[in-house]
């Protein structure tokens, strides 16, 4: 039982540590706005890797053979979506992000959670990692109980979760830092990154090649 969980752990950190989208707008909100959305960001995040891992877990064929039926329309999507999130990021005022800061507004922090649940879940390629460190780490098999499936989805749960924390904590100590051509600074540069990968992933979705 501790090598599933230690292996789901370390299963949860291989998917969340490399910084994409989703960890470029998880420093960008923290920044911005404050830790806890960074947070919940994070926490929308791991929510879609965990809602990925439950579909590679118990229907493994069947998604391979969704995704690499609809691998081009999925990757196109996905990428309008980062374009979306990007040009609204390049485009937002800090001033007034500052000054909403102090009275976030209702339903805030559902807006985060459900951005980033929705910006993870548009990349559904995420899938084949899965897959590898599933195979790599022999997790899911068999021979495992349903008890055991369970334990080992909730160690990816606390694994994902946890270098979110990590991060958001670390980028929060910085935020004092920042003045507010800073922060203007930080969403030109967020947002500029955000839609360049959305339009590079549409050409190689055109192209044919796969993320």
């Amino acid at each position: 039982m501790f090598h599933t969980i230690l292996t789901g752990i370390i299963i949860g950190l291989f998917i969340s540590v490399p910084v994409g989208p989703i960890g470029i707008l998880c420093i960008q909100r923290t920044v911005n706005r404050g830790r806890a959305h960074g947070i919940v960001t994070g926490l929308g995040a791991t929510t879609s890797d965990l809602f990925y891992a439950v579909l590679v877990g118990f229907s493994m064929s069947f998604v391979i053979n969704f995704i690499e039926t609809h691998q081009v329309m999925i990757q196109i999507i996905g990428s309008l979506i980062i374009f979306g999130f990007g040009l609204h990021i390049f485009r937002t005022n800090p001033v007034k992000q500052l000054s909403s800061a102090r009275k976030p507004s209702k339903g805030s922090y559902a807006n985060d959670f459900f951005s980033a649940f929705g910006l993870c879940f548009s990349n559904p390629l995420i899938i084949f990692l899965f897959i590898g460190l599933f195979a790599r780490f022999q997790f899911f098999t068999p021979t495992q109980t349903l008890f055991e499936h369970i334990v080992g989805l909730v160690a990816i749960l606390m694994g994902a979760f946890s270098w979110w924390l990590l991060l958001t904590l670390i980028v929060g100590k910085l935020r004092n830092q920042f003045n507010v051509r800073g922060l203007w600074i930080l969403n030109k540069i967020t947002g500029g990154i955000l839609m360049l990968l959305s339009v590079g992933g549409i050409v190689m979705a055109l192209l044919g090649i796969s993320l």
